[in-house]
């Protein structure tokens, strides 16, 4: 690069979230020749990712950053000056869902994203690439491309969407080997200027025939449309679960008779108490709200559905566990075995976990909650936040929660299930498959009750122990089948 008298290219991310931390690492580490900044107006986040306790917990993201971090990784509070220098600006803050207003509980809110797009107009003096990276509703492009152009003093710049695909738990290696690398632009020479220069940065360690160029839009959609057929198959297999436990058949013997169909294949198939995460319900909104907007009523029901039976799931379970308890926890002690929304992840944004333990409350349920990766303020936060709340920045939201007086968390699962009525598994971490299930037995009120919401553990085992084992989509405990939830 450098020795055609090019100068070095320097990225800036803005937004230091579970997006832009990762991808820059991974792009430094890729790409010694480029400098890469990460910028971000939350003090304490930018002193986190500074720090040996980084703000996120990803499996293999810490050697990443370790290695890179100083030499060509840089993460920092001053965001107008990286953005002054970048050639390429990345910009991944928050969309979260409208609460009020025009589109609320489904529009995506672009306040963040609005602000930084004029900020960027703001400090820039020379031609820049500004990269979509947060999800964001189809169109934004556009809107951002206005702001710039409105506000551009003869500047020069040019819009492109790289939509995120990162799963959590497994970002660094989805970052490494990506299915796909999509980026969109305009269809004009500079537009295929600016995606061939995004292209160069990525083709450094993906290969070629994986960098998808597209237009805008369809980047834009792939995204929604990516997330939604994913969500949807957690909810037809969900969905299939109810009535598997109402025949008597297994939901895990269906899905893997499904899977074997090649045309169908056998991912993202295994029934739980629900999906969760920061995007999968969030672009499923976004996508019913444009094509309402569009006119496209049947299309916005259609995917609405999705959603439907994911909230009908969560509180299936939780009338599950209520009906089996003579209809009432009120009072008696519930151990909950995981709080975020999958294994491998600190993350509870969207978590099942939040209405399953909200629904359980509802009922005056005492709480003990341990997670291995959680910590006690945001379980606090989160089960004391409003719908959508967690979508914003940190800064803006309640600086300590009011702690719900019905929950307790502890360190350690044989804590949580001490003298408990009831055991509720809601995040698949491995440990929880080995847990010493005689001891935890012994010491819990009897009956003892194992809600299992993510068919981990040995229902036959457990049974013999002494349990009472409810496992979604699972043939049912006698005591089950008397004691009927009513949904």
């Amino acid at each position: 690069d450098l020795k055609s008298g090019q100068k070095m290219v320097k990225i800036c991310c803005i937004g230091a979230g579970y997006v832009g931390g990762p991808t820059m690492a991974v792009i430094a580490l890729k790409c010694p020749s480029i400098e890469v900044a990460v910028v971000d107006i939350s003090v304490s986040r930018i002193t986190a990712w500074n720090s040996d306790q980084l703000p996120i917990y990803e499996p293999g993201l810490d050697e990443v950053v370790k290695q890179c971090r100083g030499k060509n990784l840089f993460f920092s509070t001053d965001v107008e000056k990286h953005v002054f220098e970048a050639d390429i600006i990345f910009v991944s803050v928050n969309t979260p869902t409208k609460t009020r207003g025009l589109g609320a509980g489904k529009a995506a809110d672009l306040t963040y994203w609005e602000s930084a797009a004029r900020m960027i107009a703001d400090v820039s003096k020379s031609n820049k690439i500004v990269v979509e990276k947060s999800t964001v509703p189809v169109k934004t492009a556009e809107a951002i491309e206005k702001i710039l152009t409105h506000n551009s003093k003869g500047i020069n710049y040019q819009i492109l969407s790289n939509p995120e695909f990162l799963a959590e738990g497994t970002a660094i290696q989805d970052l490494f080997n990506p299915d796909r690398v999509l980026i969109g632009g305009r269809e004009t020479p500079e537009g295929q200027k600016a995606i061939q220069a995004l292209k160069n940065v990525y083709a450094h360690w993906v290969p070629e025939d994986r960098i998808i160029c597209t237009n805008l839009w369809s980047a834009e959609l792939s995204k929604l449309a990516a997330n939604a057929f994913l969500a949807q198959r957690i909810s037809s297999v969900n969905a299939m679960s109810a009535l598997c436990e109402a025949t008597g058949a297994d939901v895990a013997q269906v899905s893997h008779a499904v899977g074997k169909d090649t045309r169908i294949g056998p991912k993202f198939l295994n029934s739980s108490v629900g999906f969760g995460g920061s995007c999968f319900q969030k672009d499923i909104l976004n996508l019913v709200y444009i094509c309402e907007c569009n006119g496209l009523a049947e299309v916005a029901n259609y995917w609405k559905q999705v959603i439907k039976v994911n909230d009908y799931q969560k509180s299936r379970f939780v009338n599950r566990v209520v009906s089996s308890m003579f209809n009432t926890v009120s009072g008696k002690k519930i151990a909950i075995l995981g709080f975020a929304f999958k294994k491998d992840t600190g993350d509870t944004r969207e978590t099942p976990a939040i209405d399953v333990c909200k629904g359980l409350m509802g009922d005056k349920a005492q709480l003990s909650i341990y997670d291995p990766q959680v910590t006690e303020d945001q379980i606090q936060r989160d089960l004391s936040m409003n719908k959508f709340d967690w979508d914003h920045p940190i800064h803006l939201q309640p600086m300590s929660p009011s702690s719900v007086k019905q929950v307790s968390v502890v360190w350690d699962a044989y804590e949580a299930t001490k003298d408990a009525h009831g055991l509720c598994i809601l995040t698949e971490w491995d440990e929880f498959k080995t847990l010493d299930y005689q001891k935890i037995y012994d010491n819990m009120q009897k009956p003892a009750f194992v809600f299992d919401g993510r068919n981990i553990v040995n229902m036959k085992k457990l049974r013999e122990i002494g349990f009472i084992v409810y496992s979604i989509g699972k043939p049912l405990d006698p005591w089950l089948k008397d004691m009927p939830a009513v949904a």
